[in-house]
């Protein structure tokens, strides 16, 4: 209910695809709601990869743009806007960025300049009788990925100083791999250790042994500045841990619970996560929180520059399966993705090779028979 329309040209580039969306009215009748998602190929000018081999003579170089398919929504959440990518490049990667925009949220003041202010105010003056209050943005992303199958695990991999006795060396780092067993064991604050964080399915293996999965790749790190036993806190104690790893439940879809402005903290996924459930190869759940603290500028007001956050899930050893395709293929990655049409259950599995233009995705998304 909180997705708005997006404005060709303006919200999305001009190669991208519109796509609309529908919600039930008051009587049950479908409201169309015109270009709620836009799809697009994003050319960045960034590299996906590239090499020069300065030993060969003639200096042999390889490189390969970075071309990726974006699909993108705008939520308006009362005076801000969020901005909602999801990115998947060539390389196997999924991209997740949020920016956030709007109209900053102000409240009265008496003052008209900063000299006249000796307490604190929790926030900062931003023009005459008008302060711009500090706050948190905190967003959950429910991610139920089934990698290869629905028995995943979760992967704490350490980075370790160790002795090099015997060598010349005093010293080098080791890496020391723990799956998690229980949902304790996969509460993460991330920034506290030197670690890599994996998603795998651990009966499932390459060519080399490896096991198959994601990796995690955090963007910035942001923890919660309130006490445990602030009132917001307990409706927000899912801030408390960047990264929860939970069994799937089809009753537990929102970190807050389903009302968040009503809720008194015991519906939600810290209380969930007390079980302590199994959750080594399982149908698990990664519920990633990213978050901002906002100590508003006065460039900020009134309308506010998009600041943005994010993280990635990249293939961890799993593109070892392309050693056996030839050239051909091998310059053409695919995009494979699977929809779940409700209520009949229905499933359905595309695949659409890198080159594949957002308006012809749009169309398939759109075939009479393939939604029938």
């Amino acid at each position: 209910m909180c997705a708005v329309s997006l404005q060709p040209l303006l919200d999305c580039p001009e190669n991208a695809a519109f796509m609309d969306a529908y919600y039930a009215s008051h009587d049950g009748s479908p409201v169309k709601m015109p270009n709620v998602f836009c799809i697009f190929e994003r050319y960045a000018g960034d590299v996906m990869w590239r090499h020069t081999e300065t030993a060969i003579p003639g200096k042999i170089t390889e490189v390969r743009p970075e071309i990726s398919l974006v699909v993108r929504m705008v939520s308006t959440v009362g005076n801000y806007d969020y901005i909602i990518d999801w990115e998947f490049t060539q390389s196997g990667s999924i991209r997740f960025k949020v920016g956030l925009t709007g109209l900053l949220e102000v409240r009265g003041s008496k003052y008209t300049h900063t000299d006249q202010i000796s307490d604190e105010e929790y926030g900062i003056l931003l023009a005459e009788n008008t302060i711009g209050s500090r706050h948190d943005h905190f967003l959950t992303y429910h991610l139920d990925l089934d990698i290869d199958g629905e028995a995943n695990s979760f992967v704490k991999s350490t980075l370790q100083m160790s002795k090099a006795d015997g060598h010349p060396r005093s010293s080098h780092w080791k890496v020391v791999s723990e799956m998690a067993k229980t949902e304790s064991d996969a509460k993460i604050r991330l920034g506290i250790d030197q670690a890599e964080f994996l998603f795998v399915n651990p009966n499932k293996r390459t060519r080399m042994g490896n096991l198959v999965g994601y990796r995690l790749i955090p963007g910035s790190v942001v923890g919660p500045l309130l006490s445990d036993d602030d009132y917001a806190q307990i409706r927000g104690a899912f801030t408390k841990y960047n990264v929860w790893v939970t069994p799937y439940n089809k009753y537990e879809k929102w970190a807050v619970g389903p009302l968040a402005d009503q809720s008194r903290g015991d519906d939600t996924l810290a209380t969930w996560s007390q079980r302590n459930r199994r959750i080594e190869s399982e149908d698990i759940v990664l519920w990633y929180t990213l978050g901002l603290h906002h100590a508003p500028y006065q460039e900020d007001f009134p309308l506010m520059p998009t600041l943005s956050a994010g993280f990635e899930l990249r293939p961890e050893k799993d593109k070892v399966a392309l050693d056996n395709l030839s050239g051909e293929f091998r310059d053409n990655f695919f995009l494979q993705f699977t929809l779940v049409f409700k209520p009949n259950g229905d499933v359905r599995t595309f695949r659409l090779i890198s080159n594949t233009p957002a308006s012809r995705i749009v169309e398939i998304l759109l075939d009479r028979e393939i939604m029938n």
